[in-house]
């Protein structure tokens, strides 16, 4: 793909979700991305379901765009291969256990050596650094461990994970962003940098609100379900059919909600008339709210909020979600190709660049070692 990073080569030494996912927003952005995988076994997600003709779609869909060659490390005469290709690359990813590499002879100081211009971006666990960095972590650990679990689902529920690999992402995309930032400085210094990103550093940075009412108020945060635990009313609320969310983040947007809902008298009520007053008194607030809600389906309630320009919405599930005309429109449904399966439908890149086009289809999807002829002879 055309893109700002385009002429970068990044040698992708990751697996399962945080390195596949931080090397596909490179790839969209332009860069090559040759992926070095295990012999035989490959990238572990490979194996993961769902499976179109025998294939993982969930492989598929964070590796479009990239090519891939199966070397061992540990290999004298794969080794030999793997330092030609590192001698012509801008970037290193990888997700291994910290150390690993190190053993192998790849560590950042031996490494950096070789390439000074090499940037080296390492996405694990708990770190390079602390008294956990040896310890293995999934997305589930960190965000029981991350606090995030803490917060997430209905009051005195089980701990409830988030719908999607947060964990994961999180780090794939604060990796992403150090990688560009090393870019950058890279052309004011001509050096490279190691980068190093712990999934467990991801979900403290991402912990918002809640991580600010401990460290102001020494208050701990609990599940609170869909609302939002300083605004008011900013949450899910039954209508006759189903849910609707309403977000009414401020006082003039109340007061357009009440008018809507034909109760002016609630926004200038002295319990209502202020965000803070509604906070304290929200569940009478949704008593009120969910009265005059429960009159009318979803679809009609958004549809006359959205003429007063009210945040709001429906809870759609996947499939709804995905054919969303808005969706459709800003092209985030877009194909790979896969030579057995053919187009493969997949999540598109949420960037849009006014330089740069935003294809409908994406680079082709690899099999294990699919480019290995090709490799070799280009890198001799």
């Amino acid at each position: 793909m055309d893109g700002p990073l385009k002429n970068l080569l990044v040698v992708d030494l990751t697996r399962v979700l945080v390195g596949p996912y931080c090397t596909m927003i490179l790839s969209d952005l332009g860069a090559r991305v040759i992926k070095v995988e295990a012999p035989e076994i490959g990238d572990d997600s490979r194996k993961f379901g769902p499976f179109v003709q025998d294939y993982s779609a969930y492989f598929m869909s964070l590796n479009r765009g990239k090519e891939s060659i199966a070397l061992n490390l540990k290999n004298e005469d794969d080794k030999k291969i793997f330092d030609k290709i590192l001698s012509k690359a801008d970037i290193l990813v990888e997700n291994f256990k910290p150390g690993t590499l190190k053993k192998w002879g790849y560590g950042w100081e031996e490494v950096s050596k070789k390439y000074p211009k090499l940037i080296y971006a390492s996405a694990s666990g708990f770190g390079q650094t602390g008294p956990l960095k040896e310890l293995p972590a999934y997305d589930m650990v960190v965000q029981g461990m991350g606090g995030l679990m803490s917060v997430t689902g209905q009051p005195n529920s089980e701990p409830t994970r988030v719908g999607t690999s947060i964990g994961d992402i999180t780090a794939g995309l604060f990796t992403a962003i150090g990688i560009n930032a090393a870019l950058y400085d890279r052309q004011k210094t001509g050096k490279g940098m190691f980068i190093d990103v712990s999934m467990l550093d991801c979900q403290i940075a991402i912990l918002e609100n809640a991580i600010a009412r401990y460290l102001s108020k020494n208050e701990i945060p609990e599940p609170m379900g869909s609302r939002h635990p300083s605004i008011a009313p900013f949450e899910a609320f039954k209508t006759k059919d189903s849910y609707i969310i309403v977000a009414a983040g401020n006082d003039k947007l109340f007061e357009k909600l009440c008018n809507v809902l034909k109760i002016p008298e609630v926004s200038i009520d002295e319990k209502f008339n202020s965000n803070s007053a509604r906070s304290k008194n929200i569940d009478k607030l949704k008593i009120i709210l969910e009265d005059k809600l429960s009159s009318k389906s979803t679809t009609d309630w958004v549809n006359e909020m959205e003429k007063e320009r009210i945040p709001c919405g429906p809870i759609y599930n996947i499939k709804e979600a995905v054919e969303n005309p808005q969706v459709e429109s800003r092209n985030m449904i877009v194909k790979a190709y896969h030579k057995v399966i053919g187009d493969f439908k997949l999540a598109g890149n949420p960037i849009k660049m006014s330089t740069y086009e935003d294809p409908k289809k994406r680079g082709d999807i690899p099999d294990l070692d699919e480019h290995r002829e090709k490799i070799l002879k280009e890198f001799n």
